[in-house]
């Protein structure tokens, strides 16, 4: 059986951040953002990994032992996607980094939407549009 290609714990459900940021608010996060979406990213991979060693081995004591891992993976998971809600940011794939920050576009609410690697936030989408649906922010218009 595959691994699925990212690790979320199935008890934690990312929030939806109420604040709304304005480009240069969200930017200014960013410091902080990105070392919790580096440990996401790390702590994700280590997940899956760990899930990976589980499914391959049959000996009961080194299953115990990976399947404690894996549990504390997930809890500080859990605990770096909550540090993120509390700044106001959502994590969408922990296995990019890849992070949205509500903003507002002619009146309505869309993502900021920054990943891991990224000097700044580039790009914005409609709520419902997804990362496929990303346009740069020289397009965005936040006085209306």
């Amino acid at each position: 059986m595959a691994a699925p290609q990212s690790f979320v714990p199935p008890r934690v459900r990312p929030s939806r951040p109420s604040r709304k940021y304005s480009l240069a608010e969200a930017n200014l996060t960013l410091p902080l953002v990105k070392r919790i979406a580096a440990d996401v990213v790390r702590i994700n991979d280590e997940a899956l990994k760990l899930r990976d060693a589980m499914e391959l081995t049959t000996d009961a004591t080194a299953q115990r032992h990976l399947q404690k891992e894996f549990e504390y993976k997930a809890v500080r998971m859990a605990e770096l996607i909550g540090e993120l809600a509390g700044i106001g940011a959502e994590l969408k794939d922990p296995s990019t980094g890849l992070i949205d920050f509500v903003g507002r576009h002619r009146g309505r609410d869309v993502y900021l939407c920054w990943k891991l690697g990224e000097d700044s936030i580039v790009h914005w989408h409609d709520l419902q549009a997804g990362v496929a649906g990303r346009k740069p922010v020289s397009q965005l218009v936040e006085s209306e």
